[in-house]
């Protein structure tokens, strides 16, 4: 038990078998997968953080580790991975026994790295501030947007000073409010039912009123044919806008339309998401945002309706999502897959914060969260503690914060006769096909590379591995070629913005035959509860 807390402690790693099954028959014969659950940013007091770019195999690409094979004489080192030899560039011509860098250390098997070269090739502006748009739902009682109004105006307080913020209200409607230009305050209103694309959006928000629109490309940020000018009418730094904000959320007022006795409130949500996603596509593609929503009840207008106006249709029950006989389900879940993708493409986040007695239709949502790896808060009402303390917390700093980061990038490599199944957690695939992936696909599969839009310091990966090896090694084979190596590669934004690379290798021990019975293995009934549930999903 001691020696899997310590494996666990050092690395962030948590697998059920202490050894891994030699061959293919052995593989399939145990009752737990080959697995492992794994932390990304975990964080460890000691571990080491590198101001240097990564040494990388010129073969497979792996980063050098302490299980590389190093000859300090000819300055070369062998790759545990595809035993390719790779030159030591001269700014390692120093090393030696006596004198080794930091991630040859056999207690560092997880090292990180803070340098402009440790940043993946996707990365377009490592400097660019953290966003956060808030998409506000007004379609609820006078009491429920007073609490709204406090809890909005206090986490505006709490954001980072260099952070840029932009706000939504929808109802009927759907109002961008222009906070730009405080003496005069501008709101863009759409109407909740039509579905824009992104064209007719930057179209109706004037962002070509000084500039021209460019002839060819496609239009994303100040780089690619946006004005900077354009760009901060609607997103403004915390620092110079708290007035602002905290005036337009003083006259937030509860949706002006009547709403007959027999039917439900129009509420836009799909179409209100819809453009916050073109919004932050359109002005800042490729950095840390995040969609900020608080709804207050179901969906019955725009694209993606929860349910219909009229009362007499009731919400959906989870005997009817069993059934599969909701009407708008499948229409619903293709919109918001739809969304995802988008979103995963921007690198951007959707957090939704649900307070009502009422259902608001997370079954339809929960696809644009789960995939961009945003959070979600349920409580009764906006004034319960539950959304209060957890609004807060988000924002808050020290010890006890959550360690939000965005833009993330997960990579895998290990040794030949292993492969990669797929991965259960808040990630999507980037579609990196190659020799590791394997043909049985498990959750997010067919890939050796995942995007985590976002992702905190308890965020965790179950990753599956299949054995691909099918005869059994020669009993004279050393124990020291025995061994097996993975090693996990996490690049990300850290929550000071910048730009880190987390390398994660680990080693085990290949055993088949008659030894493979003894094989030693941990799991807490919760881990074999839940990898059990895995298989069978």
């Amino acid at each position: 038990m001691a020696e899997f807390l310590d494996l666990e402690s050092q690395d962030g790693v948590r697998m059920p078998w202490n050894v891994i099954p030699g061959t293919k028959q052995d593989a399939q014969n145990a009752v737990v997968p080959i697995s492992a659950v794994y932390t990304p940013i975990k964080h460890f007091p000691s571990m080491p953080v590198l101001n240097y770019s990564p040494l990388r195999c010129r073969t497979c690409r792996s980063v050098l580790n302490p299980f590389c094979i190093v000859d300090f004489a000819a300055k070369i080192w062998i790759c545990p991975f595809c035993f390719q030899r790779n030159h030591f560039p001269p700014h390692y011509s120093s090393i030696s026994d006596d004198s080794l860098p930091a991630e040859l250390f056999p207690q560092y098997t997880t090292v990180e790295y803070n340098s402009d070269a440790a940043v993946g090739p996707t990365y377009n502006n490592p400097s660019v501030p953290p966003v956060f748009l808030f998409v506000v739902d007004t379609c609820v009682i006078e009491e429920e947007i007073g609490f709204l109004r406090s809890a909005l105006a206090q986490a505006v307080e709490l954001l980072p000073e260099n952070s840029l913020v932009g706000l939504i209200t929808f109802g009927t409607f759907v109002h961008v409010h222009e906070l730009g230009f405080g003496a005069v305050p501008k709101t863009y209103v759409f109407k909740g039912s039509k579905d824009l694309t992104k064209d007719q959006l930057l179209e109706q928000m004037s962002f070509f009123a000084k500039k021209p629109r460019p002839a060819v490309g496609v239009v994303a940020g100040a780089r690619d044919g946006l004005s900077p000018e354009s760009i901060s009418r609607f997103l403004v730094p915390a620092s110079e806008c708290e007035f602002t904000i905290n005036s337009v959320l003083e006259e937030l007022q509860k949706d002006p339309w009547a709403v007959p006795a027999d039917q439900r409130a129009a509420r836009c949500t799909s179409t209100a998401l819809s453009i916050a996603a073109g919004l932050l596509g359109a002005c800042v593609p490729g950095s840390a945002a995040r969609i900020m929503a608080f709804i207050g009840g179901p969906a019955t207008e725009g694209p993606a309706p929860i349910v219909s106006k009229q009362l007499s249709e009731p919400i959906r029950s989870h005997k009817d999502l069993d059934k599969d006989s909701v009407p708008h389900y499948h229409k619903c879940v293709k919109f918001y897959d739809g969304l995802s993708k988008q979103l995963v493409h921007q690198g951007h986040v959707l957090d939704l914060f649900a307070c009502a007695l009422d259902q608001v239709g997370i079954a339809e949502l929960k696809t644009a969260v789960e995939r961009t790896g945003g959070l979600v808060v349920l409580a009764e009402s906006f004034g319960h503690s539950v959304f209060k303390d957890s609004l807060k917390r988000i924002f808050q700093s020290g010890d006890y914060d959550l360690g939000l980061s965005s833009n993330g990038i997960f990579e895998i490599n290990c040794s030949k006769d292993l492969k990669v199944q797929g991965i259960i957690g808040p990630c999507a695939s980037l579609e990196k096909k190659g020799p590791l992936c394997s043909d049985v696909t498990i959750g997010q599969g067919g890939t050796s590379a995942w995007k985590m839009c976002g992702l905190d310091k308890s965020t965790s990966l179950c990753l599956f591995f299949d054995v691909v090896r099918k005869e059994t090694p020669d009993a004279t084979i050393q124990s020291t070629s025995n061994q097996f190596y993975f090693q996990f590669l996490t690049y990300y934004q850290n929550n000071g913005g910048q730009m880190r690379l987390r390398v994660t290798t680990l080693s085990r021990r290949w055993v088949a035959g008659p030894e493979s019975i003894q094989v030693r293995f941990h799991l807490q009934p919760c881990d074999f509860l839940i990898l059990l549930i895995c298989i069978h999903c």
